[in-house]
């Protein structure tokens, strides 16, 4: 997905940009920004100002005993202060998941040969300035952008050195979180969503101008490294959309889409490393609760089931309700999810996901819906051993029919024709290359219109991607209003876009506090091959006993949606695996 933002169709000189850096070993996710940065055609990195090192203090007696410095550490009123934190950092470096954001990465070699300076700020505590020598080496790059990922709390003439200012990432929503550390107190608060800002630096702390925002669902987990994963890696290309921008349209049109400023409404002024009595807080009721609820636990997973409903008022309808659904029960093992559905030869038909918690995979079937609004014979349609296929869009061509399945495991988007309807189809060619879930097209204003969602390097880290297209085969271009949504409450679709009522509707996702929690109807008002908005219209909440509803679809009078509800895993299972079940890949909540 990134590499899309790395192209500039603009002939303006490229953009100089001077990197704020502590040591050449960085963090992953920033690997990322400098790789993205030197991979682009409209962006070069002109000077690298590294952090100088202070000076070591003497140490009285080298030899000391562990056991003495130990007994140092605890006669420092701060580190006692915040032992039990600093205890649960060494723990969740055990959890810390593979292919983490903040694993060093020594970028000595990509910055090989770049002009560097070694600064020694000036400053006391967290705030610092650049000395005089160091700013007229800053100065003489003329440098576009400073990016800050090293030093401190910077002030002085280091914030004026660049033209358009020196950019940094907050981890952290700051209209809620200010401080840090970063995505530790979303869980302690039980926030819901985890933010990330880039911002320009000023010396108002957190009141520069915010370039941009990404939202992602807070994990229902107490590690705070689990927590960071998607936040972090999700917002790596906040730099390179920006610089992007600022190549083809100019710093006015950046200020232009930067976020207007709000009341900060976070329940502590600063937030700080937790205190142990913070901990003990956070941590104390939920390590009871569990070691109370452990030797009664039972595995259950997100049960999804399919409803449908005839001749009801629809859903996109403002006096509608979600009255008359009625559910469908999968066959023992499965669940069913992702409906869509189609009218062929004077029948309806519809398509689904079907997962086998055996195998621990999905693939799509189909069937014939009867006038009652029964299934007929479901049975699948296609199906790949080596893939997981889910969310089935199938849709006309004339007098063809085609599908866009997802299996964002296969690292592409690759369009299906029917050859023998409903369980015959071959592949006819890859739209897009990547990995990439919950994919819609349509036509509109003779154009094919794409929206799909990136899922690198997994769905949590999501971000919604438009494209457009002369024919459904042909290229596809990356429409200039990208991203179209970074945030988790709608950055996923829910099914087709589709008009009703002199209105182009995009229904989405909402998978925050987790996936399929809720989906929403928004009307597109505007679409051509320069831009894009839309606003919403209605949200569907689930109902009874659901848990999450996150797909909508109609044919006819039929409307189709899907329900999950949470239920042991034991009583979806065959009789004959129930005493040994499987590991299940679906969403399963302990």
């Amino acid at each position: 997905m990134i590499r899309y933002f790395r192209l500039s169709p603009s002939l303006r000189p490229p953009l100089r940009i001077g990197l704020l850096l502590d040591t050449a070993k960085v963090s992953a996710f920033c690997a990322r920004v400098i790789e993205d940065i030197q991979c682009s055609n409209f962006a070069r990195i002109e000077l690298v100002a590294f952090r100088k090192s202070p000076a070591k203090p003497v140490v009285p007696n080298p030899s000391a005993s562990l056991a003495s410095k130990l007994a140092r550490r605890l006669l420092d009123p701060k580190f006692r202060k915040h032992i039990l934190y600093n205890a649960y950092l060494q723990l969740d470096r055990r959890k810390k998941p593979a292919n983490h954001p903040l694993d060093p990465v020594d970028c000595s070699a990509q910055l090989a040969g770049i002009d560097s300076i070694e600064v020694e700020p000036i400053g006391k505590n967290f705030i610092q300035r650049f000395p005089d020598d160091a700013l007229e080496k800053l100065r003489s790059k003329n440098l576009d952008v400073l990016l800050r990922f090293g030093f401190n709390i910077l002030h002085g003439g280091v914030l004026q050195a660049a033209r358009f200012g020196v950019w940094s990432y907050h981890h952290g929503d700051n209209d809620f979180y200010r401080g840090g550390p970063s995505h530790f107190w979303e869980l302690v608060e039980g926030s819901s969503l985890s933010g990330v800002i880039l911002q320009v630096l000023t010396e108002e702390l957190d009141g520069g101008l915010v370039l941009c925002k990404s939202l992602f669902a807070t994990q229902e987990t107490l590690s705070i490294s689990k927590n960071r994963f998607s936040p972090y890696w999700g917002a790596a290309d906040l730099i390179i959309r920006k610089l992007n921008e600022l190549h083809q349209f100019g710093w006015d049109y950046v200020r232009q889409k930067a976020l207007p400023p709000a009341p900060y409404m976070g329940k502590r002024r600063i937030y700080r490393s937790p205190t142990n009595s913070d901990m003990i807080r956070w941590l104390g009721p939920i390590l009871w609760k569990k070691a109370v609820k452990y030797p009664f636990r039972k595995k259950a997973v997100d049960h999804w089931r399919i409803g449908i409903r005839q001749g009801a008022k629809p859903l996109f309808d403002a006096d509608s309700d979600e009255a008359g659904f009625r559910w469908i029960e999968p066959s023992k093992g499965h669940f069913w999810a992702d409906p869509f559905g189609i009218e062929h030869q004077g029948k309806y038909w519809i398509f689904f996901e079907e997962y086998s918690y055996a195998e621990s995979r999905g693939w799509i079937s189909c069937s014939e819906i009867s006038p009652d609004g029964t299934l007929i014979s479901p049975a699948r349609c296609l199906d790949n051993p080596d893939h997981h296929y889910s969310y089935p869009l199938v849709f006309r061509r004339g007098t063809e029919l085609f599908m866009i399945p997802e299996a964002f495991d296969s690292g592409s988007v690759d369009l299906y024709r029917c050859e023998e309807f409903p369980h015959h189809w071959t592949k006819q060619t890859t739209l897009l290359e990547g990995r990439f879930v919950d994919t819609t097209v349509w036509q509109d204003q003779g154009l094919w219109w794409l929206m799909t969602t990136s899922a690198e390097p997994d769905p949590r880290a999501a971000c919604l991607l438009l494209f457009y297209s002369e024919s459904l085969d042909g290229s596809w271009h990356f429409h200039p209003a990208n991203p179209i949504s970074t945030d988790v409450r709608n950055n996923r679709g829910a099914g087709r876009v589709f008009a009703a009522n002199n209105r182009l509707i995009r229904p989405s996702q909402n998978c925050c506090p987790v996936y399929g929690s809720s989906f929403s109807l928004n009307e597109i008002t505007e679409l051509s091959k320069t831009q894009y908005q839309e606003r919403p219209c209605r949200m569907v909440m689930p109902w009874d006993r659901l848990a999450g509803v996150h797909t909508y679809n109609f044919v006819g009078n039929i409307e189709f949606i899907d329900g999950k509800i949470v239920t042991p895993l034991k009583r979806l299972l065959p009789r004959a695996i129930r005493k040994n079940p499987p590991s299940t890949g679906a969403d399963n909540v302990e």
